[in-house]
């Protein structure tokens, strides 16, 4: 497709939020070796991919400006580079474009790598499939990678607790728990109880009320493990609703969670807080397109915009308030 060009939305500098991005006419990508080009269906927003812009881990990303943010795709393969040999013009795809400093997917085209691309079935959209990237990879590793649950009814029961159970990993931790022997206390705003109640969770806390301030399960649960899904709870409201070998998996670490992290490292204690950073693979993307096409996993959408409505939707995940997932469509 040498020649031809594509609507893209990319950022030129830190900052600016909604405002900072700007529309675009660029080449359409080439595939190299061992590459895809694809033509987008669908990409999903993830918090780091604003929190990015913002400069977050400055200066280390976005690599170079300018930078076209997403990395969670969904769409049909258009041509592929040398030596792919599982894809083929015409075949639907997921892919992850590398984790979330990689970017390119808010565009009409991307290339991904096919070690990083698996085959979509019918039963799983395009807009739904686009989520099954960082999110859905970091619930999966934080619940059985780090937290070392497994997801079969028989294994002993394991308590755990889900915050921010509505959001767009927290719906997915909440719904993979629950394929295991668990019993999942969940957080999220008053406005979501029936929804998380819906995935699956035993019991559910509005975080505003004194015992979800607290964590208190409501039957008095004491967690083995935790997936920590918000920012703002210090560890001394997590450790007393512990069990003694009881485990904090943070999704969004900050300096805290680290000191502490190394802090529980030199003492040998029991009870833990792990900062997790996840980089999505094809494996474990494929594991959760099965689940989907199973019925086992569901996606749940909080909102669709159309690329010329880009910013809508960047503003939209931005709010922290979004419902599931926030999905771009070319």
């Amino acid at each position: 497709m040498a020649g031809k060009v594509m609507h893209a939305v990319w950022y030129t500098r830190y900052g600016g939020g909604a405002a900072g991005l700007k529309h675009v006419e660029i080449p359409i990508p080439a595939p190299g070796k061992g590459e895809i080009l694809m033509k987008v269906e669908a990409t999903s927003i993830n918090p780091i991919d604003w929190k990015i812009q913002n400069g977050f881990v400055r200066p280390i990303l976005p690599r170079k400006f300018p930078f076209i943010p997403l990395s969670d795709v969904a769409g049909e393969v258009v041509e592929v580079g040398p030596g792919v040999k599982n894809f083929k013009a015409g075949d639907k795809i997921v892919a992850t474009l590398g984790g979330p400093g990689a970017g390119g997917g808010l565009a009409e085209y991307a290339v991904a790598k096919e070690s990083l691309t698996v085959l979509r079935p019918p039963e799983v959209s395009a807009a739904k499939g686009a989520c099954l990237g960082i999110a859905a990879c970091t619930a999966l590793h934080s619940l059985t990678v780090t937290g070392g649950l497994k997801l079969e009814k028989t294994e002993p029961r394991t308590n755990v607790l889900v915050t921010a159970a509505s959001g767009g990993v927290g719906h997915y931790a909440v719904q993979l728990a629950k394929l295991g022997n668990t019993h999942v206390t969940a957080t999220c705003g008053a406005r979501n109880i029936d929804f998380v109640k819906s995935l699956g969770a035993d019991e559910v806390l509005d975080y505003k009320t004194p015992e979800g301030a607290a964590l208190k399960s409501p039957s008095g649960q004491k967690y083995d493990l935790v997936v920590n899904c918000t920012t703002g709870i210090p560890w001394s409201t997590f450790k007393p609703n512990l069990s003694k070998t009881g485990k904090v998996i943070d999704i969004t670490p900050g300096g805290c969670t680290f000191l502490n992290y190394a802090v529980q490292k030199l003492t040998f204690s029991k009870k833990k807080v792990i900062p997790l950073l996840v980089f999505p693979n094809a494996q474990e993307i494929g594991f959760l397109v099965k689940l989907a096409k199973e019925g086992k996993l569901k996606t749940v959408l909080d909102s669709r915009y159309p690329l010329s409505q880009a910013e809508k939707a960047w503003a939209k995940s931005i709010e922290g308030h979004a419902t599931g997932k926030v999905v771009v469509e070319p």
